[in-house]
């Protein structure tokens, strides 16, 4: 099994909040991150594919795909934007970094042809850090 690794960039603004609590439970429970002017951060995701590699062309997959896959399914979505008002894939779910990663795996996933693995790992800051295999 052979793994191989494109490194993105993205920076956006989100709140993390419940609509069904009120401002100052949100704030006990989030605390900064919940405030109602919003806060960003500058991701750094790791997009990890696995498989085996075609011994026609040496590469487990050329990496220039995963490149231009991660640019329109991620970057362009997501990059300065407002996670809660911008992009409709957080209209109704918490931004948190679990979330980010949930949704970014599955607009990969959907792409990507199913004979690879796939992992991604978010740092939302340099030192929180998520990871998520998905459920395929």
């Amino acid at each position: 099994m052979m793994k191989v690794c494109r490194r993105a960039t993205f920076n956006c603004a989100h709140r993390l909040y419940r609509k069904d609590w009120s401002d100052e439970k949100n704030e006990s429970v989030f605390g900064k991150c919940s405030n109602v002017n919003f806060h960003g951060h500058n991701y750094v995701m790791e997009v990890w594919i696995s498989g085996t590699v075609n011994e026609e062309t040496g590469y487990l997959i050329d990496l220039k795909i995963v490149k231009d896959l991660i640019k329109a399914e991620i970057t362009d979505r997501f990059d300065h934007k407002n996670l809660n008002l911008d992009c409709e894939e957080f209209k109704n779910l918490n931004p948190t970094a679990e979330n980010i990663a949930i949704v970014c795996w599955n607009l990969l996933r959907t792409k990507l042809d199913r004979a690879y693995g796939l992992r991604l790992k978010i740092w939302e800051t340099e030192n929180n850090i998520v990871e998520y295999d998905g459920i395929d």
